[in-house]
């Protein structure tokens, strides 16, 4: 089991000043770029991506209002984020996975899952749920672990893994 007492999570934006928004801007324009580019659809750039993702990059304040941002930290460097919405209904889903893969193998993604899980049934969340392409293998393992399961998908795009589990 990977120790990850150095990793903080914190709620983004919380208390911290608009500077730091440059950290979780950073870790989102990485995760589109290697999906886009996993995909078959590189793209040399931000100005390259879909308006909706460039939207989260040029202003995540804006993007994320209303869901629940999780920022990971080693030390002050962000290295790691994901994104849980808030809907009015269940159930809340799980977004924008990301650990940066310089620090990847330190127990970020773990930590960042479990303070997600941990906020949902906080706040009377019954199910949360998440979609993953099927090639990355390795999250699905992640997913598996943590106990969510395979559930019939919500989502039209090919190669994509519906998961889901209770709070």
């Amino acid at each position: 089991m990977t120790d990850h007492r150095e990793v903080a999570v914190v709620c983004w934006p919380g208390q911290s000043p608009r500077s730091e928004d440059s950290g979780l801007a950073a870790l989102v324009a990485a995760y589109h770029q290697r999906t886009e580019a996993e995909k078959g659809e590189p793209v040399a750039d931000v100005g390259g991506l879909p308006d909706r993702y460039r939207a989260e990059i040029t202003d995540p304040r804006t993007a994320f209002a209303g869901d629940v941002v999780l920022v990971a930290l080693l030390g002050n460097t962000a290295v790691g984020c994901l994104v849980l919405t808030s809907p009015a209904s269940e159930p809340s889903e799980i977004k924008r996975l990301w650990t940066d893969p310089e620090f990847r193998g330190r127990g970020i993604a773990s930590a960042l899952l479990s303070a997600a899980l941990a906020h949902a049934a906080e706040n009377g969340v019954g199910t949360v749920r998440l979609s993953v392409w099927e090639w990355r293998t390795g999250a699905i393992a992640l997913y598996e672990r943590l106990g969510f399961t395979v559930t019939d998908s919500w989502d039209e795009r090919d190669q994509l893994v519906c998961m889901q589990r209770a709070v």
